[in-house]
């Protein structure tokens, strides 16, 4: 089964830069994780976790937090092609998501317990190895209500030696510049500055 087919159906190739497949990236034997800051409709950071040759994504409204007394929600979304986990740049205005797109943080995930089975039951724990964000993490799948078309989770860090009990949320203004290229949010909606450097075909 062909699980892009969703992410393809909802942009338009011509007009966004967005990759299309993941023909150039390939599965790796050490999960990579990326999360993009996106500057859309609103504002929020997207998840995305590696798994069988694809990313599984989620939108984290208000954006992680270190503090595990935060819940975040994160809106389970598409699945994206492994490419994703270098794009940086702005999706025309008009278009699905559009706005500026920053490679906000990117390294590896470890799951704790089996991937697939947490997905399925609603509680998938594992451990960030990033540039910012490490340490031990859950997402736990909210209960739905009649009408919801997508799954809400919620993001959530645990006590360990990376977590913060009081503004957790403050890396998020401490962290304004790309950990590929640099730049802020302005100089990539800008178009100028250095080209990211690449992660996932390493």
């Amino acid at each position: 089964m062909d699980t892009l087919t969703r992410y393809r159906s909802m942009r338009d190739f011509a007009k966004t830069t967005e990759p299309k497949d993941a023909a150039k990236t390939q599965a790796s034997k050490r999960l990579r994780f990326v999360i993009q800051k996106h500057d859309a409709t609103r504002l929020h950071y997207d998840l995305r976790l590696e798994l069988d040759g694809v990313f599984k994504s989620w939108a984290v409204t208000r954006g992680p937090s270190l503090d595990p007394h935060d819940k975040r929600l994160a809106v389970e979304v598409e699945d994206h092609p492994l490419d994703y986990g270098d794009f940086e740049g702005t999706i025309p205005q008009g278009e699905y998501g559009g706005g500026t797109v920053m490679l906000w943080d990117r390294g590896y995930w470890t799951p704790e317990g089996d991937a697939r089975d947490g997905l399925k039951t609603g509680e998938l724990k594992f451990d960030l190895d990033g540039e910012r964000l490490k340490g031990s993490w859950v997402l736990v799948r909210m209960k739905g209500r009649k009408g919801e078309r997508r799954d809400n989770w919620l993001l959530i860090k645990h006590h360990d030696g990376w977590s913060v009990d009081d503004g957790g949320a403050a890396i998020l203004d401490e962290e304004t510049t790309s950990v590929a290229s640099g730049r802020t949010m302005a100089a990539i909606a800008e178009g100028g500055g250095p080209t990211p450097t690449r992660f996932m075909t390493e």
